[in-house]
């Protein structure tokens, strides 16, 4: 690891100012960060502390304003907060999946939210990917286990996020404060597949930061499952994942969220599984329909095709424990 000054701010315009000059990033939890920087796939002169801001500390809820997470709040947080377990289990239960305990002590909201990919070329600082920089995807030709089967072009790496599928179903969105972007979006629209003029996952420019997650209240009969398929029990990104929230009225599918993990570059919306379900009653039928739409147009590489029938059977069975 390279040498590097650390800093503290004691308030946002602060932090702002100091990420806007070269060669100067953020840390807060820091178990993301500091694998790049060991790897020297990332070597900033300055790294700027955000734990300073006790104002990104904070959880608040109303009833009618929403769930308000500070961007410095940490997974374990999430997991164990009485409010977000009964009013916004899916979110609890997406935070209490991710990584270890250790990790989710640490681990921020924010910083979970737009965490770097895990593929293992982009992780190894001798092979000069496309997403770093380079001429092509490794894993388009080599080892591509865990990649992409849904919107890869150039880049077959996958977004490793637990809690981004969940919160995207529950329609959060978020606070951005920076130089260029600076206001409230839809988390989904935080996600852009990179491109060859913007190599990265998300869309978030120099000195920008977000500093909240807001999540309105589900309505009284939504109920959601986060479900994530994983090679070993613990410590593991998601193969697949599935966030799922439907919103019942009597016997028939008000509305509907279905949002996958470790299948793309971004959490992906299942939206054409969405209209299948709407103002539909539940069945295994309409629920293996709902299932095939979800990962239709799938392309996957020589070892992740096991992928399709793994993301079908988890959205099957997502509705079953729903309905």
């Amino acid at each position: 690891m390279r040498a590097f000054e650390h800093v503290s701010a004691s308030d946002l315009q602060t932090v702002i100012a100091l990420l806007r000059e070269p060669h100067t990033e953020a840390i807060a939890g820091g178990t993301d960060l500091l694998g790049e920087l060991k790897a020297r796939l990332r070597s900033p002169k300055r790294l700027v502390n955000l734990k300073s801001l006790s104002d990104l500390r904070e959880i608040a809820y109303s009833p009618k304003t929403g769930l308000r997470i500070g961007a410095l709040v940490t997974l374990a947080q999430i997991e164990q907060h009485p409010v977000i377990r009964e009013r916004f289990s899916l979110l609890a239960q997406a935070a209490s999946s991710a990584a270890t305990p250790q990790l989710r002590n640490m681990g921020t909201v924010g910083g979970n939210l737009c965490q770097k990919p895990r593929c293992w070329y982009y992780r190894n600082k001798l092979f000069h990917c496309w997403l770093k920089g380079g001429e092509k995807c490794f894993a388009e030709d080599g080892e591509n286990k865990y990649h992409a089967i849904l919107g890869a072009d150039r880049c077959h790496a996958v977004h490793p996020s637990d809690l981004a599928p969940a919160l995207i179903a529950l329609d959060a969105t978020i606070r951005v404060v920076g130089p260029d972007l600076d206001g409230e979006i839809l988390l989904q629209e935080l996600y852009a597949k990179p491109t060859e003029s913007h190599r990265q996952m998300t869309i978030l420019g120099p000195g920008e930061l977000i500093t909240e997650i807001r999540v309105p209240t589900p309505k009284e009969n939504a109920r959601g499952v986060y479900l994530k398929a994983m090679e070993r029990q613990s410590w593991s990104f998601a193969l697949v994942s599935v966030a799922a929230l439907l919103h019942c009225e009597g016997e028939r599918i008000a509305d509907a969220r279905i949002v996958l993990g470790g299948v793309a570059a971004i959490p992906w919306r299942a939206k054409d599984s969405e209209k299948i379900l709407i103002g539909q009653r539940f069945s295994e039928e309409l629920a293996e329909r709902a299932a095939e739409a979800a990962v239709a147009g799938a392309q996957p590489l020589r070892d992740n095709a096991y992928k399709i029938p793994l993301a079908k059977g988890l959205v099957k069975q997502a509705l079953r424990a729903l309905a």
